[in-house]
């Protein structure tokens, strides 16, 4: 059980992890209650009032802005579509340093706007294109019209997530402002990472009031549901892997119960004969199996966690990345699994162990004796 809930929850967070290191935990941007989640942004204008109103919110550890734009990418080798993720020069990328896997992030002018770009692995492998090249990006204006730009691209990316992949690169906002013609001080929205994706819920609910009224502010489960939405789905599969480990450990118990009271009829029929109540008898066997519980879940605890921590460490249980978005299980262990594991095995075997100790009372000390 310590097992199953350890690697469930450590495949849903790191699939979400990847999720929020990509896109932060709450986004805010311009209201716009008819967009798709895949649309361009509208404008929103920054405010240092709004924004030192969300830095001093709780639970907020870093705002970012950003803005997209879609475009087509092309090289000798063919074309392909994709979506330009603007950020600023002071964007953290220690979120994202687990997805770079060659070259470096773009690097950002004093003045002008960074002609570098990070491509994701997949595309550079379908266009057959590496660090360094030089290669032609088509920015599809809202009129129709397409301008092209020539970039440099600086490094490569993997997140796993081929929704991701196949699709965002990461530049400089200021190209999408150019681009765009909009202001200087013109974003596409603020990407919000909280100090725990817990408590991402709360800051969207804090600071939903707090923006302007052509403001909004969604979290980034809102935004992406399609992903969120299958991790959820992991929930149910788990609850029915341990209602069927729960039927069969307390049948096992209640049977090793049953082998424990018929071997010791003779004992029984002695004790009776002797005086002694049923309750005294069946305390004993509960005894009996309260100690085999225990015993149980002290082996269950060091097997369970041992195999936790040898994954952790070596990995050995490996997934195919394209259907699970990661390449090995991953192991997250809460307090409150080892007390809705051990709590709860010991209480439903305990009340599960009454039924066995019945046949004490059924037992008559003239036939448990008559072969003695």
């Amino acid at each position: 059980m310590l097992v199953t809930l350890a690697f469930t929850n450590g495949f849903q967070f790191a699939v979400a992890q990847k999720v929020f290191n990509l896109w932060g935990h709450v986004r805010v941007q311009h209201y716009s209650p008819n967009r798709v989640a895949i649309s361009e942004e509208a404008p929103i204008q920054k405010n240092d009032t709004v924004l030192h109103t969300l830095l001093t919110t709780p639970h907020i550890r870093t705002i970012q802005a950003f803005a997209t734009k879609y475009a087509i990418v092309r090289s000798g080798e063919g074309v392909d579509y994709i979506q330009v993720k603007g950020v600023e020069k002071d964007y953290d990328f220690n979120n994202l340093h687990g997805f770079l896997k060659k070259g470096r992030w773009p690097g950002f002018p004093d003045s002008g706007y960074s002609r570098e770009i990070v491509l994701s692995e997949s595309t550079a492998r379908q266009l057959k294109i590496n660090t360094g090249d030089k290669i032609l990006i088509y920015f599809i204006q809202s009129d129709g019209s397409v301008r092209v730009r020539p970039m440099i691209v600086c490094g490569l990316y993997k997140t796993g997530i081929d929704d991701y992949d196949k699709l965002i690169a990461i530049g400089d906002l200021r190209l999408i402002q150019r681009l765009n013609n909009w202001k200087p001080d013109e974003i596409g929205g603020y990407e919000i990472f909280a100090d725990n994706y817990l408590n991402a819920d709360e800051v969207d609910d804090a600071i939903y009031q707090r923006l302007p009224k052509s403001w909004e502010s969604l979290t980034t489960e809102e935004v992406y549901p399609n992903i969120f939405d299958w991790l959820m789905l992991q929930n149910k599969t788990i609850i029915i892997v341990l209602i069927i480990m729960t039927v069969v450990a307390t049948l096992n118990l209640v049977t090793c119960l049953i082998i424990l009271v018929l071997e010791r009829t003779h004992m029984i029929g002695i004790l009776k004969s002797l005086g002694t109540t049923d309750w005294s008898i069946q305390r004993i066997f509960l005894y009996e199996g309260s100690i085999i519980t225990l015993f149980g879940i002290a082996l269950g605890n060091v097997f369970g966690l041992s195999i936790c921590w040898l994954q952790e460490r070596y990995g050995f249980v490996t997934l195919p990345e394209e259907a699970y978005f990661i390449s090995k299980a991953e192991v997250k262990l809460e307090w409150w699994h080892f007390l809705l594991v051990d709590g709860g095995t010991f209480l439903i075997c305990f009340l599960v162990l009454m039924i066995p100790t019945i046949l004490v009372r059924r037992m008559k000390p003239a036939r448990a004796i008559r072969f003695l």
